[in-house]
């Protein structure tokens, strides 16, 4: 399938355009107007875009079917202030029912049953149930267009940033367990970061991987390893000593697995690489 946007109408290609861009996380975002009325609503055009200074920018898209602007982005063109809540599992069917929407001037901590918490740089509220709050000031509010669908670049220093203390590791680190995220996908789909649902990538920060171009042919295009193990494999530094390969081959494991075949020797260095045991992989592979 080819989508040329030009040629779907708005909703058809809102429809593609959030279901491949996701899961997108989530900024539940607490405002307030001129008049001094609280706003409370969700928003999954979010992100972090910079550590220094620390910037966060969601969008608040004019409505499709009707051209028409969300409150929150009435609210920041007055008081360019805001608070960004991060959602935890346990809090998507109130910030759900946040989304709702009231007329102007209704506090949807009301509506949603979340409690307000007086922040301490910003005139907004956090949310006292949400795991992480960014007090913020907004920077700059940058219009994409003006048409049903154009986003509102909302441009948000952090100010202060709150974090609920049970959410920490050991090392006193947000752990991605116990702050059990959830994300926006297309259509009515989110998603729950934590569980099996969340693993590790080793970053190659420093040390520089030898690359998928040298795996030896035969490894690249096995039956039983995948995109991903390859990757994995690409990722080695570099490759064990022969001597180290030699004291390996011989020891019976791997000499089973020999006489099965290579579809074997392949399917023995993936349980390896599922340990993350990289060079162990290797010594099998050589």
């Amino acid at each position: 399938m080819i989508i040329d946007p030009k040629q779907v109408p708005t909703p058809t290609l809102q429809t593609y355009l959030q279901g491949a861009v996701s899961p997108r996380p989530i900024a539940f975002v607490s405002s307030i107007d001129k008049q001094g009325n609280v706003n409370l609503s969700p928003f999954s055009f979010f992100n972090l875009f910079s550590m220094n200074p620390p910037i966060l920018v969601f969008s608040p898209s004019r409505r499709v079917r009707d051209n028409s602007t969300k409150h929150t982005l009435q609210n920041v063109l007055e008081v360019p202030e805001v608070v960004i809540n991060i959602v935890s599992y346990r809090m998507v069917e109130q910030t759900s029912l946040a989304s709702c929407e009231f007329p102007k001037g209704t506090n949807e901590f009301v509506k949603s049953g979340f409690t307000e918490m007086a922040s301490h740089r910003v005139k907004p509220p956090r949310v006292k149930e949400s795991p992480v709050a960014f007090e913020c000031k907004v920077k700059q509010v940058l219009p994409l267009g003006e048409q049903g669908g154009a986003g509102n670049l909302v441009i948000c220093e952090v100010l202060l940033m709150h974090v609920d203390d049970q959410i920490l590791n050991d090392q006193g680190f947000i752990d991605p367990q116990r702050i059990d995220a959830v994300a926006r996908m297309g259509q009515d789909y989110y998603c729950r970061a934590s569980g099996e649902s969340v693993f590790v990538v080793p970053k190659p920060n420093v040390k520089i991987g030898i690359g998928f171009d040298q795996i030896p042919e035969n490894i690249k295009h096995s039956q039983v390893l995948t995109g991903n193990d390859l990757g994995r494999l690409g990722n080695m530094e570099k490759l064990p000593a022969q001597d180290d390969v030699r004291k390996f081959q011989s020891m019976e494991t791997w000499k089973a697995a020999k006489a099965k075949g290579e579809a074997e020797l392949h399917r023995l260095a993936q349980s390896f690489l599922k340990t993350g045991n990289l060079e162990d992989a290797w010594k099998v592979l050589l």
